[in-house]
């Protein structure tokens, strides 16, 4: 099937751009979280695409005093994936890998918004993702990452806060590949695969610069994936850190942590710090992450919109899906000269199974 990707000199296969190889877990997602000093305002975007599922899913949430409002959407794809809107959620490419913008239309649960991205700095190519279990490929994951600044607007209710690019900054990424999506499969591999996972990613924004780092561990502590950038603003080219790592202290009965110290050791000599500390946090299950309803590639019908809402501090952090989350941090950077910078970003933060740095012995067993 022909589809209007096929105009576009951008094939990877002989196949129309409609069929993307043959796993049937590949997927293609935009991701979006803006945010302002103050944090008392917070927003973020999840858009993905599933070729094999024929299904396009997107959710819009925005946290705004002390509630977290949650707009989701599913529909069919019926293989044309230019075509990204579902109900009310739409995205644009305005200038690729520079700018973005997010629409989200009438609907019936109050929540609207019109949001121009523009990058601060350029794209970044994190290593890649490859996760397996056993013979199987759970993960195999290409993203970019990229700072930015926001303009636009939201409205709750009728009300109507105004975004602007001396206020509002935060991160936007792409990735595509295979990772796990839609229903489970029937056939699970033999044996079990041990449930563990430990995912930190953390994007910054200083006045100067930006920063990132992630890292995925085993169970043992030992980072099968990680990396460490740091970057000045327009088109500086990204400094790829030497060594990078981190220190958590969680808070008791929880998996999320009360603050954060991240190492970066550069290859010319010379080590940066940056402190965080958390200030609230934002669930990762509002944009899809684990949500047993809205949960990534689920198969919802023709066209289907929905809506919810809670107030972050009646959350029970200890019950999944509520261990995925991105905590907005306050920053301190201390340059290897001694100087030191204030910023603002998120710690994002899915930490299951043993982790023995961490002190994690089972699945869920909770920091003392």
């Amino acid at each position: 099937m022909l589809t209007k990707a096929d105009d576009f000199p951008i094939h990877q296969t002989p196949e129309p751009i409609a069929f993307a190889g043959t796993d049937r877990n590949f997927y293609d997602r935009y991701f979006f979280n803006g945010y302002n000093s103050e944090g008392d305002t917070f927003f973020a975007v999840a858009f993905g695409v599933y070729p094999h599922l024929n299904i396009m899913d997107g959710s819009f949430c925005v946290v705004h005093d002390g509630v977290q409002r949650n707009l989701h959407g599913s529909r069919w794809l019926n293989m044309e994936r230019l075509d990204t809107q579902v109900g009310p959620i739409q995205i644009e490419v305005v200038e690729p890998l520079h700018a973005l913008r997010v629409r989200i239309g009438d609907n019936p649960h109050g929540l609207k918004a019109d949001l121009l991205f523009r990058s601060r700095a350029l794209p970044i190519k994190e290593p890649r993702f490859t996760w397996r279990n056993g013979p199987r490929t759970l993960m195999d994951i290409t993203r970019l990452t990229q700072n930015g600044t926001y303009e636009g607007w939201i409205e709750i209710d009728g009300k109507r806060i105004e975004i602007t690019p001396d206020r509002f900054v935060g991160t936007r990424d792409r990735s595509w590949g295979v990772r796990p999506i839609g229903s489970p499969d029937a056939q699970p591999m033999a044996p079990a695969m041990p449930q563990q996972f430990y995912w930190l990613w953390a994007p910054l924004n200083f006045e100067d610069r930006i920063t990132l780092y992630h890292v995925n561990d085993d169970a043992d502590g030992q980072a099968w994936n990680q990396a460490g950038i740091m970057a000045g603003l327009g088109d500086a080219e990204p400094e790829h850190i030497g060594k990078a790592w981190s220190e958590l202290k969680f808070k008791s009965g929880s998996r999320h942590a009360t603050g954060a110290t991240i190492h970066f050791q550069h290859k010319g000599g010379g080590e940066s710090s940056i402190k965080l500390t958390p200030q609230w946090t934002f669930y990762m299950q509002g944009l899809g992450y684990g949500n047993p309803d809205w949960g990534h590639g689920m198969h919802k019908g023709e066209l289907v919109v929905g809506y919810d809402e809670f107030r972050t501090a009646d959350i029970k952090n200890c019950i999944p899906p509520n261990l995925h989350i991105q905590a907005f941090t306050k920053a301190e950077l201390t340059l290897p000269d001694g100087s030191v910078r204030h910023g603002f970003g998120v710690l994002e933060q899915l930490i299951i199974g043993p982790h023995k740095p961490s002190g994690f012995r089972e699945v869920l067993d909770m920091a003392p």
